[in-house]
């Protein structure tokens, strides 16, 4: 089923589309950490908008639709930051996730000289930290947030045949 999807650069058009996959999506981590304030299902669609114009934004669509998404952006360190990568629930477990974070480090990595890549998620979203590892992120620190809630802090080096010999 994966393959069918077409992966691009998201525009402004695709902002709203973006937005209700977004919330969808983070349903089921809000539940999980019983927090249903989380920043991804609180974001409105100028924010969002406004994140079109400065980050990195791609999308995955099957048809018309908008299936998956990732954003990311490169700060002043070198350091590529991967956020918000989210895949329909009935599209999850056939290879997009992988293939969108493929594609996010990808283009980050065209334009700019990138040291690593970071990610977060939350401690209890084992598929989320699986697929993460499978992709050769590593975890770098643990943060309390809260009671329910520790960040995970992910990298990994964005040219690893370089850090093997490191």
């Amino acid at each position: 089923m994966g393959k069918s999807v077409i992966i691009s650069v998201a525009t402004e058009d695709d902002a709203e589309q973006i937005l209700k996959l977004q919330y969808l999506g983070y349903q089921s981590e809000a539940e999980l950490y019983g927090d249903w304030g989380i920043e991804p299902l609180t974001q409105t669609l100028e924010s969002l908008r406004a994140e079109l114009a400065e980050r990195y934004v791609l999308v995955a669509r099957l048809g018309d639709e908008v299936v998956g998404t990732v954003r990311g952006r490169v700060d002043e360190n070198g350091v590529a930051r991967v956020a918000r990568l989210v895949v329909h629930p009935r599209m999850q477990r056939h290879g997009l996730g992988g293939r969108l974070l493929d594609a996010v480090e990808r283009q980050l990595l065209e334009g700019h000289p990138v040291r690593s890549f970071v990610l977060f998620t939350g401690h209890r979203s084992l598929g989320n930290l699986r697929l993460y590892a499978r992709h050769g992120y590593r975890q770098r620190e643990v943060t309390e947030v809260s009671r329910r809630l520790s960040m995970v802090a992910l990298e990994k080096p964005a040219h690893p045949e370089f850090a093997a010999t490191a």
